[in-house]
């Protein structure tokens, strides 16, 4: 068993990391994929980015209060997994009422990866307040957060998946890669929904219907979302909004 060190003060410190970490791969994203920026921009306007914050925080806020007034304390409290599919819902009623039919998430995918990636430690040292702690286990890199029982370190599993996904998609969009620069944002999404619907079970959330709970109702939706997508793409090739 790994003693971890928490506090929930280190939550902030790790907000403010993922936050640092997503500047500078947004960043990146300005200056080597400079076409898919302006794509972005020659597609959307304010309300657009105003869309996708509304969505994000009644995401965040809403699901993660649902799934935590249903434990034993009750109280309020936010999720990425939700923000992302609230942002999402925002944006695609944001592009329907305005005619765009593109793909607009590309440029947001590597800000958004390393988010999660540096974020997810955040959680983890935040420990047992930040109610993202896994299930007992007797594996050997079970960690502790301050009640002496050895539990799976969901987070940490979570960040490693996302650096995975990362450490694949960012050298197939640097190459040209067809679905690295057309899909990528729908690669993201899946690939998240998928590792995030796994590390669910490990998880002491209540359960919504059968073994699933609320988490993971919302990542089989994000999971058909970017199916749905991808199989569009294929379909019905848009290369003049590829690169968005």
């Amino acid at each position: 068993m790994i003693h971890v060190p928490a506090a929930p003060w280190f939550h902030y410190l790790g907000d403010l990391a993922a936050w640092i970490a997503a500047f500078l791969g947004g960043r990146w994203v300005y200056r080597h994929r400079h076409a898919s920026v302006v794509g972005l921009a020659r597609q959307t306007e304010p309300g657009y980015f105003i869309s996708l914050a509304i969505g994000a925080v009644i995401g965040a806020w809403g699901t993660g209060s649902l799934n935590t007034w249903r434990m034993a304390t009750p109280t309020l409290s936010h999720s990425v997994a939700g923000a992302l599919a609230g942002a999402i819902i925002g944006v695609e009623l944001w592009k329907w009422r305005h005619g765009v039919r593109g793909s607009t998430g590309g440029p947001f995918v590597i800000p958004l990866s390393l988010g999660i990636i540096i974020g997810r430690w955040g959680c983890l040292f935040a420990g047992l307040a930040d109610q993202t702690y896994g299930v007992p286990t007797a594996l050997p890199w079970g960690v502790d957060l301050g009640d002496g029982i050895a539990r799976h370190p969901v987070e940490i599993y979570e960040s490693l998946s996302m650096a995975f996904f990362l450490a694949v998609y960012w050298p197939a969009l640097i190459r040209g890669r067809r679905w690295a620069v057309e899909h990528g944002f729908h690669a993201f999404v899946l690939a998240y929904a998928v590792q995030r619907f796994a590390w669910e079970f490990l998880k002491p959330y209540p359960r919504l219907i059968g073994p699933f709970n609320l988490f993971h109702v919302a990542m089989i939706g994000l999971a058909a979302y970017a199916l749905v997508w991808i199989a569009r793409g294929r379909s019905r090739p848009q290369p003049d909004l590829a690169a968005t």
